[in-house]
């Protein structure tokens, strides 16, 4: 059995009678150096303590050698804690958990803030995947669990002014639960470029105004490839391959060939969960997205770079959906490549510009066993028409 139990940084914890009983009657103790450094002065005189440390596979061990285990975690174990990998690893042994005030609810506490419509976000050793989602999205209170080094307030607030996210003041709260060092403190988002906080801290980001997520973003708002028009995707062409793509339940993009990068950026706002993976073999491709990306605020795009065609792709997640900008002359290539990477279901979408372009497309598809579907013709202004096709797999 694990007995879980939630503390917070007070260096004099105040523990619910059934906890100080579990302590009193257990002599095998678990956490991390400041859990025990606080946790220290109630334990039993004869006991043995197991440190929480890298690689984890070794704690999961020493647990095993034990029936029963004493774990002491940050605030509430089951709030991305502690209590969570016990129940992924290791789902055979029971578990009853103790909870203390997770940090985000005490900041709120702190401002006598109502926090039932805080979104929350951990950045604690996690990529930024969720947390541009949420600023994407847009809501009015975003909650997030920081960690030292890499997702620190300063880094947080660099990110949001990079990509136009000015719209918020940042509340961050210092060793909370620490009677002596506890501080909690508002900015805005340039202040805190120029500050250091103490660790371990959490914040609380406000919106100070909403920003407008458009529906269809006019071309003649990205920069382009080398100033040419055509090099880039049509607004009711990007839209309608969007709509053809049903990316709603995807969960992973890929964008072949993005030149400007819009067909990404417009999905990525559209669908701020999807993770977007886009392909460009020119060399301007680089800037062009760094500078639309930033202009229309769509972070964790990743961009790569080279012939896809010759790329080696294992190192991406697999694609749900897949739109093809460009080929290169090399359209088999890509949809065998592509087509034996994705799930049954999955859609591969192509702008046809041509006569040849739409029998390159036809006959990958043929070759590779993908079930073609009905295209949609379109003419937007004094352009050549556009066939928007779409395959999906078996």
């Amino acid at each position: 059995m694990f007995y879980v139990i939630g503390i917070d940084d007070n260096r004099e914890q105040h523990l619910a009678p059934s906890v100080l009983e579990i302590i009193e009657r257990h002599r095998v103790f678990s956490g991390g150096a400041r859990h025990y450094e606080i946790i220290k002065p109630y334990l039993p005189s004869e006991h043995e303590w197991i440190p929480i440390i890298v690689p984890l596979s070794k704690v999961m061990d020493a647990y095993r050698e034990h029936e029963d285990v004493v774990v002491f975690a940050s605030g509430d174990p089951l709030f991305f804690g502690f209590a969570n990998t016990l129940l992924r690893e290791m789902p055979e042994r029971g578990i009853k958990v103790y909870p203390f005030f997770n940090s985000l609810q005490l900041l709120a506490h702190r401002l006598l803030m109502p926090y039932q419509d805080m979104h929350i976000v951990s950045l604690t050793g996690r990529p930024w995947d969720k947390f541009d989602e949420a600023l994407i999205t847009g809501y009015e209170k975003i909650g997030v669990l920081t960690d030292k080094n890499v997702h620190t307030p300063r880094t947080i607030a660099q990110r949001m002014l990079h990509y136009g996210y000015d719209n918020y003041t940042m509340t961050v709260g210092e060793l909370l639960g620490n009677s002596e060092c506890e501080q909690v403190s508002t900015h805005t988002l340039q202040e805190v470029l120029d500050k250091e906080f103490a660790y371990p801290n959490n914040l609380i980001l406000h919106r100070t105004y909403k920003k407008v997520r458009r529906l269809g973003l006019p071309e003649s708002e990205f920069y382009l490839l080398n100033g040419r028009a055509k090099m880039i995707t049509k607004m009711p062409i990007r839209l309608l391959s969007l709509a053809m793509l049903d990316l709603r339940e995807a969960k992973t993009f890929w964008d072949i060939g993005f030149c400007t990068g819009s067909v990404s950026i417009e999905a990525k706002l559209q669908f701020p969960h999807l993770q977007v993976i886009s392909f460009e073999r020119r060399e301007e491709g680089n800037s062009l997205m760094e500078q639309n990306t930033q202009r229309f605020g769509t972070p964790g795009i990743v961009a790569v770079y080279g012939d896809f065609a010759d790329l080696d792709v294992s190192a991406y997640p697999t694609p749900d959906a897949v739109f093809i900008g460009g080929h290169g002359g090399r359209m088999s290539e890509i949809v065998r490549k592509v087509s034996a990477l994705m799930p049954s279901g999955a859609p591969i979408v192509f702008n046809s510009v041509s006569e040849e372009s739409r029998r390159l497309f036809e006959s990958a598809v043929k070759e590779c066993g993908l079930l073609m579907q009905p295209g949609i013709r379109l003419e937007v202004d004094e352009h050549n028409p556009i066939e928007v096709m779409k395959a999906i797999k078996n």
